[in-house]
């Protein structure tokens, strides 16, 4: 029986480029999504990837979305956590609510995802939780102290929950992308996304794709044995 795969913000940019990888690897895939109801319906009829809609930042909808796939589809094996969003700018600027909807949707997302799958992966034996962090969240970056803080915050939630899920089967790991080719950062102004681009050793934008095969490799029973790592896909910008 193919394992079930969940990928949060699965619809759009690197976290479709997951999903469909997964598709073609022969998991049952769903992708969750926040938001964009057009998207997602032109995603799952190109796809024929299931879509569910609910904020990953709300805990009892993380329960409920998940307890729908587990009926729809099958209990989930996989949670692939890539939903996020950036409330930019400077300390001096930012608003409590700019601080607060991007650790809770990034970071409190994590949360509320391993709670509702953990539990079904211990009874099983085997369970796959992979977080999407960031470089920003490794190196920090000018304007974003809440997206760093918050990814930042994933990599050590991926360090204590994989001591607590390895006895049980359940690997725990997370990815840092750079900056990556997706619609976020195409809206970066030129002018400092050439000054980002130059700092790249290898001279160039991710591709969504090469942060999906990260994410197939740690699904895969050849990964059985990497839990609590981060697997840094930067190009080079920053050697963690």
């Amino acid at each position: 029986m193919s394992r079930v795969a969940v990928v949060t913000g699965g619809s759009r940019g690197i976290g479709e480029a997951i999903s469909v990888a997964l598709k073609d690897l022969g998991y049952k895939v769903a992708a969750n999504y926040a938001g964009n109801d057009d998207k997602a319906k032109a995603f799952a009829d190109a796809t024929g990837i299931p879509v569910y809609k609910w904020d990953v930042g709300d805990h009892q909808a993380c329960l409920d979305g998940c307890a729908q796939i587990a009926s729809d589809i099958g209990p989930v094996d996989i949670v692939v956590n890539n939903a996020g969003i950036t409330r930019d700018g400077i300390l001096l600027k930012m608003s409590f609510d700019d601080w607060n909807e991007v650790m809770r949707v990034n970071l409190g997302g994590c949360f509320n995802m391993a709670k509702a799958t953990f539990p079904g992966m211990k009874e099983r034996g085997w369970g796959r939780i992979i977080n999407i962090g960031s470089v920003n969240g490794q190196a920090g970056q000018y304007g974003q102290v809440n997206y760093a803080a918050a990814k930042s915050g994933i990599h050590g939630f991926t360090k204590a929950l994989a001591q607590e899920g390895a006895r049980f089967g359940i690997t725990v790991n997370a990815l840092a992308p750079g900056y990556i080719d997706t619609d976020m950062v195409a809206a970066v102004p030129p002018p400092v996304l050439e000054k980002i681009v130059a700092k790249v050793p290898v001279g160039r934008l991710g591709q969504p794709e090469e942060i999906a095969r990260g994410v197939a490799f740690l699904c895969s029973e050849d990964a059985g044995f990497v839990t609590g790592s981060t697997l840094s896909l930067n190009g080079g910008q920053h050697m963690y």
